[in-house]
């Protein structure tokens, strides 16, 4: 069975974010074979940080938790909205309270915005710090535009070409999730 959790990358108020994190939680868990959950950092709540959690010794609340999560995780999918044509801090600081738990790990990046670009800087600017983090991006991703109307509060979309859409990222995911396990399991880095 792969673990795929989904992170949910925003803590603000009336963020439209989560609905779409819902509904790729929803669509993974039909999945055969993957366990999932969601990951909100609305809930988690970490503070500024200090420093990584292997290196600390009274790590943050929850924190502990949030990184085994992750380490034993096969993949994960980030799903995070655009803000000023980037990421929102509380995910940055999230994500670099951990090292080790990302090593090699595919990524499946959704983005969304509020306007008709979909989450397409913020993007392109969390794939090269994952892959410095030691995760692997994978090629594909899931952008939603205009997420106040492409989206309803009950986690379904307003369009259905979105089913399509998400179909395909999440194919995508576990292909690579499977590739990238299965190669560990011959080969595992020493």
């Amino acid at each position: 069975m792969l673990s795929i959790p989904l992170i949910a990358g925003s803590t603000r108020r009336d963020r439209q974010s989560i609905n779409v994190a819902r509904y790729l939680l929803a669509k993974l868990q039909q999945r055969p074979g993957v366990a999932t959950e969601l990951l909100d950092l609305l809930e988690y709540n970490f503070p500024i940080m200090e420093e990584r959690l292997h290196r600390r010794d009274d790590p943050p609340p929850r924190l502990q938790e949030f990184g085994d999560k992750l380490a034993a995780a096969d993949g994960f999918i980030i799903v995070t909205p655009e803000y000023n044509n980037g990421y929102p801090g509380v995910l940055k600081n999230a994500l670099d309270y951990l090292l080790p738990e990302y090593e090699r790990k595919p990524v499946g990046i959704a983005t969304v915005s509020a306007g008709g670009f979909g989450g397409v800087n913020c993007l392109a600017q969390l794939r090269p710090v994952l892959l410095a983090m030691g995760a692997v991006p994978i090629p594909g991703s899931f952008r939603v535009s205009h997420v106040h109307d492409s989206f309803r509060a009950d986690a379904t979309p307003a369009d259905p070409k979105y089913d399509q859409e998400a179909a395909e990222f999440l194919d995508e995911v576990v292909w690579f999730t499977e590739a990238i396990a299965a190669r560990k399991a011959l080969a595992p880095k020493a």
